[in-house]
């Protein structure tokens, strides 16, 4: 059973940086994409970042382009978000997702049904 523990969220001022987290367990992640979706209040989720399996392709929303960077530990079965100069705007409850498939590309048309789902953890970004 594919299970994703997202964790590092919390309450910071605009500026500032915050890392969260995505423990994963329940199969081999080397083989599989993996990502961060947000949904803000009142809003539909959106894509933030994704890396392959192979890290080599990396995608970003172009809301947090330059200012997230998404990296994974493929050994340790964790991905990451490291967000700089957060914005109040950034306010959401941020998702760890992985691709149901392996071989494929998480991208922001991905579907939620195509993909596994942590529960979210808060950031809320203060100005």
């Amino acid at each position: 059973q594919v299970q994703l523990v997202e964790s590092g969220g919390g309450l910071v001022q605009a500026g500032v940086s915050l890392r969260l987290s995505c423990a994963a367990s329940g199969r081999t992640f080397s083989r599989f994409s993996m990502g961060w979706f947000r949904q803000a209040p009142g809003k539909e989720r959106e894509f933030v970042a994704a890396v392959s399996w192979s890290t080599t392709n990396i995608s970003y929303a172009d809301s947090v382009k330059g200012r997230f960077t998404i990296s994974r530990d493929s050994a340790e079965n964790t991905v990451y978000l490291l967000m700089n100069s957060l914005k109040p705007e950034d306010t959401a409850v941020y998702y760890c997702v992985t691709s149901r498939d392996p071989y494929t590309n998480v991208v922001s048309t991905t579907t939620a049904a195509a993909l596994y789902w942590g529960r979210g953890t808060q950031v809320t970004v203060s100005s």
